[in-house]
């Protein structure tokens, strides 16, 4: 697939939109990690951190943790070199026994070769049934 670059027209943020979801819908890090530069700078909640081998360690770690994860971004807007989403995912979490669905926003900044240099995510999560999951 060919990188989607900036600057970003309405059907090129949402079909970059929807190659993150697809990509984060493997729950493999490796693969997710190459979307982002080699010095991508990280906020995920309270978490700060900087680059791909980051980014590989806490997805790893995310996925060990949030069994059965199924995602779904929405463009929320986008400009040349950014784009929002709003974003909603559900997990299970094993230690508690519990379904979640993890509502939030994330705020990409891509440099010109489409790779994300920047993402800012703040989140949400709420505990639900197993049968309340519509994802």
């Amino acid at each position: 697939m060919t990188t989607l670059k900036p600057p970003f027209t309405g059907e090129t943020a949402a079909a970059k939109v929807q190659a993150a979801e697809d990509a984060w819908n493997t729950k493999n890090p490796e693969k997710v990690s190459l979307a982002y530069t080699e010095d991508s700078q990280w906020r995920n909640r309270g978490e700060f951190f900087t680059g791909r081998s980051a980014i590989v360690d806490f997805l790893k770690r995310k996925w060990e943790k949030e069994l059965h994860y199924k995602l779904k971004k929405h463009l929320w807007s986008y400009t040349d070199n950014r784009i929002s989403v709003r974003f909603e995912y559900e997990w299970y979490d094993q230690e508690n026994k519990q379904w979640m669905r993890t509502h939030g926003n994330e705020h990409w900044e891509f440099n010109g070769e489409g790779l994300m240099q920047i993402r800012d995510m703040s989140a949400n999560d709420i505990p639900i049934e197993e049968t309340d999951r519509k994802l």
